[in-house]
């Protein structure tokens, strides 16, 4: 098993990490009414702890991560759905783990941070051209970190937010990166250090930050959230329960899902809802961190895989439905995997890539989400006056 007292705060030289130990290809089969997994093509090496991002050409860019637990990555490759297989692109300018992906408005990718072979962070940056297939540097962050948050504002500019520094566990940092200079810059800072948070863009343009750790050991029950306008964060309710490794996914009708994470070594099947105050919507079908959750085009929720602190990585998926507020099991994974990927495609499936099944060694293989054949829903829960308006 991982040992989170170890995760992400050490050396990368000395972690015991999560990755996937994909197994082979196959397929389990869901109802017609639940959605299925399939296999798909396997990338090019194994690969946990990594990134991915869907690029404006409809190619989803897989970057570094490891697939030892202990040496990150300078590799790529990009998943083409078309062909449903993966090819190498351009290596990275430095090999990194815990490092966060964005896609910016110009089409480029924004790489920033993450662990090093030599250290539990950095503060380089680097941008993937699709049309070239290559990586460059660009401006350095402020403070070297990993385990941090990425987000694209409305104006073009990306939020950075806390993660592991070289000498704390959580920080309250925040910078921001302009495309048209290629330079960070400090803005207003957050009010606890935070380390594997979630960061969210609301409609509104604000940012909701939620969970995480500044100690690596004790979750955070506090929530704020970031005025791009004036550069400064605010206090929102706390929330339910302290939590880290959790997901937090924008619905359609303006609400921010929570679900699961970490608490006091013990996963969680916990899920909240947030209109600016947090209340609860009902539990999962089973307890999981690490896991992922995608929004999908008839405006529900996958919640697939992640880590339970009894069995390991799980295979269960299951899928929240904002009109009913109800969680429901759905066809399982081909094969059980925590700190994995998700990919919403062009063409309304979701590719699954990485994790670890045996909580030590990553693998390649992937799968895709094959969602119900059913019309979205139109009765969308509308956000009352609040924050999020």
């Amino acid at each position: 098993m991982f040992n989170r007292a170890c995760f992400p705060f050490v050396k990368l030289t000395m972690l015991s990490m999560l990755f996937i130990a994909v197994g082979a290809a196959g397929c389990v089969i869901g109802s017609d009414d639940t959605g299925n997994f399939v296999a798909t093509g396997s990338m090019t090496v194994p690969r946990g702890m990594h990134t991915a991002s869907l690029l404006s050409n409809g190619m989803v860019l897989i970057a570094g991560g490891t697939q030892d637990g202990a040496t990150p990555l300078a590799s790529a490759e990009v998943y083409d759905s078309s062909l449903g297989t993966f090819a190498a692109t351009g290596s990275m300018v430095a090999p990194r783990a815990m490092h966060t992906a964005t896609l910016l408005q110009t089409g480029m990718v924004l790489i920033a941070g993450g662990a090093t072979e030599s250290a539990r962070c950095s503060a380089s940056a680097e941008l993937y051209d699709p049309n070239a297939g290559t990586f460059t540097a660009t401006g350095s962050m402020s403070v070297p970190r990993a385990s941090h948050t990425a987000t694209l504002l409305n104006n073009g500019m990306v939020l950075i937010a806390g993660g592991v520094t070289e000498s704390t566990v959580g920080t309250v940092s925040v910078e921001l990166y302009d495309p048209n200079a290629g330079t960070f810059t400090a803005t207003g800072s957050m009010s606890v250090p935070r380390a594997s948070h979630t960061a969210t863009l609301l409609n509104n343009g604000m940012v909701l930050i939620a969970g995480g750790t500044q100690d690596g050991a004790t979750p955070l029950g506090s929530a704020e959230v970031y005025n791009s306008s004036a550069g400064t964060f605010g206090a929102t309710s706390a929330m339910i329960a302290a939590t880290v490794y959790h997901t937090a996914t924008l619905l359609s009708g303006g609400w921010v899902l929570i679900t699961g994470g970490e608490d006091d070594g013990i996963s969680l099947m916990s899920a909240e809802l947030c209109d600016g105050a947090f209340f609860s919507p009902g539990s999962m079908t089973a307890a999981r961190y690490a896991h992922t959750a995608t929004l999908l085009p008839d405006s529900t929720v996958l919640i697939a895989g992640g880590e339970d602190t009894d069995e390991g990585p799980v295979g269960s998926a299951e899928s929240y439905d904002p009109t009913t507020e109800a969680f429901t099991a759905t066809g399982s994974m081909t094969v059980a995997r925590s700190w994995h990927t998700a990919t919403l495609l062009p063409n309304g499936m979701v590719l699954i890539a990485g994790g670890t099944s045996d909580g030590v060694t990553a693998v390649a293989s992937a799968e895709l989400y094959e969602p119900p054949s059913t019309a979205p829903d139109s009765g969308i829960r509308d956000v009352d006056a609040g924050l999020f308006d």
